[in-house]
């Protein structure tokens, strides 16, 4: 299969919405491409060290963001094409453009998830802020937990549109230019101060306090949006 990522089963253990990441940008960067026929569930587990479960959640996710199209007895699909969709203002957006984005939406997702988490949301959740914890001298590491992260939080609120939505800006953070920025932002330091935002983010969610989350989820986005704005200087 043309691409296609492997990764060991020695390596830590990803979960639902980590695995639908890492094919997600595999899709969007167009290393899996329109009309290919995905590995097997049993294959994607054995690559990733996970339950069919897992991998049959993970595919469902794409699915609904309309990525991949599962045919009964016939296995996933991609769908995305992203010569007929390819969007200068996605392709083209800058960094701050992206934070701005998320301030608009971010903060309403809290709330939203306060609503309709369920406590398996709430434990996924918890184990991605433990991999962030252990990911501090690790950028890359981070960023894949941070982002599944986020993309957990408005998973939970049942929302396609904003689901799809989120999935756009998402692609955003594939671009060459946000990957630069990131290895010029993200240190040891920063990334401690993220991890503390999650956790006040994920405690207000938990107590079911729809404000407070919105409002730590602001205050996260402004050290993100500060912190992007000094590594834009350098």
């Amino acid at each position: 299969m043309s691409g296609f990522n492997m990764v060991k089963k020695s390596e830590r253990r990803l979960g639902t919405t980590e695995i639908a990441g890492i094919l997600r940008r595999e899709i969007s960067q167009g290393i899996l491409i329109a009309k290919e026929r995905l590995p097997s569930e049993r294959s994607l587990a054995d690559t990733y060290g996970v339950a069919r479960g897992t991998v049959r959640q993970a595919l469902n996710l794409l699915a609904r963001e309309g990525l991949v199209q599962i045919r009964r007895s016939s296995g996933a699909y991609v769908t995305f094409n992203d010569v007929e969709i390819s969007n200068p203002v996605i392709e083209n957006a800058r960094p701050l453009e992206l934070i701005d984005t998320r301030f608009a939406l971010e903060p309403h997702i809290c709330r939203l998830a306060v609503l309709h988490a369920s406590q398996q949301d709430l434990d996924q959740a918890e184990e991605l802020l433990a991999k962030m914890d252990a990911s501090t001298t690790d950028p890359n590491a981070f960023s894949i937990a941070d982002n599944a992260f986020h993309t957990l939080l408005v998973e939970t609120t049942g929302n396609r549109l904003l689901i799809w939505i989120v999935s756009q800006i998402n692609s955003v953070r594939n671009q060459e230019q946000w990957s630069r920025m990131r290895l010029l932002t993200l240190n040891a330091s920063t990334i401690s101060q993220y991890n503390v935002q999650h956790r006040h983010i994920l405690n207000a969610i938990r107590a079911r306090e729809p404000e407070r989350a919105a409002t730590h989820m602001k205050q996260h986005l402004e050290t993100a949006r500060l912190s992007l704005t000094r590594g834009a200087s350098t």
